[in-house]
Formats: structure tokens, sequence, C-alpha cells
């Protein structure tokens, strides 16, 4: 299968959990928020651009493949017509989260309402729009996964704390009077 992968040490893990794809390498700048997510879990990965429209072929095989090779999510972003996450939904079993990329002319828009209304019996889990649908998306991957893994549960456990301490820590500004 002919692939792109992005260059960077954990591009692609020995025997990776989830898949991380995205339709253009330009579509990093968001994706790499779900990647930064799950390298702080230590949940085996992989990443991929697999564009719907300039390689379906590739993306066919991708998604057809993706439950041989071990994947237990896929985390999809896409911009514009948004068509990666409900195509490769279309070609595997394994639970696929989908990530809208803000686009040039919409912000998102047309990439949320692509992926959110899939037709029914081809699920695609949507999430926010951007970097936090990104990390998000990552996040539900580590949660589902956490439910039959204890060492997993215990470090989303930890993540969630220091989120509460982070919070608790917080003071409103002082009031200013114009």
């Amino acid at each position: 299968m002919a692939e792109f992968t992005i260059d960077t040490p954990t591009a692609v893990s020995a025997s990776p959990l989830v898949g991380v794809i995205m339709g253009s390498s330009s579509d990093w700048e968001v994706m790499q928020h779900a990647a930064a997510i799950l390298e702080e879990f230590g949940v085996p990965h992989e990443l991929r651009v697999v564009s719907a429209h300039r390689m379906p072929q590739q993306m066919a095989e991708y998604g057809s493949g993706a439950a041989g090779r071990g994947l237990r999510a896929i985390i999809a972003g896409a911009g514009g017509a948004a068509h990666l996450p409900g195509m490769v939904a279309a070609f595997t079993p394994v639970p696929v989260y989908g990530v809208p990329v803000p686009s040039k002319y919409l912000r998102g828009e047309d990439s949320l309402y692509s992926i959110v209304q899939m037709p029914k019996g081809v699920p695609v889990a949507t999430f926010a729009i951007g970097e936090a649908g990104a990390a998000n998306a990552a996040l539900h991957v580590v949660a589902c996964l956490a439910t039959t893994d204890a060492g997993l549960r215990r470090k989303l456990e930890e993540f969630r704390a220091r989120q509460t301490q982070a919070a608790q820590a917080m003071t409103v500004p002082p009031h200013v009077t114009l």
C-alpha cells in the first residue's frame, strides 16, 4: 500500500493500537494535538496522511486493513468536504473518531457538518472543530482503552486530577472599573 507518513520519531509504533490519519499534511497543525495526548498516555499509534479524494484506493486499503493490523481506534481529521472519517468508517469495524479541521473559508463548519451528518448505520464519533477536538478525540480513545487496561485507567485518573487541581488553583482577575 502506498502511503505517506509524517516524519517524526513516534510516527509509527511497532504495534499501534490507534491510527491518527489526516487528509493532508496541512492538517498536522490540528492533529498533532491528538498525537500529543496519545504520546502522553503511552498509547502506541501511527500517523498517516490518507486522502479520501486524492488517494481513495489507499484510503480503502487503510480502512479495510485496520482491524487486521490490530488497530482499536482511528482518529481521522479532515477539512473542507471532510469525507475521510466517514469513508474510512465505511471500510472498517474499528471505531472512528472524526476531527473537523478548520478550513480557510468556512472556519471548519463545513468540516463539522460533513463529519457529524453520517447516515444511520455508519457511525463516526464527531468532536469539536480544531485543536480541542483533536485532543478530546484522543482522550476519548484513551478512556475507551482504559476500560480494559488498569494502568491506562490510573494514568487517566491522574490526568483528570491534575486538571481539577489546575482549575481549583485558578483565580478571577481583579475587577477593573472604567
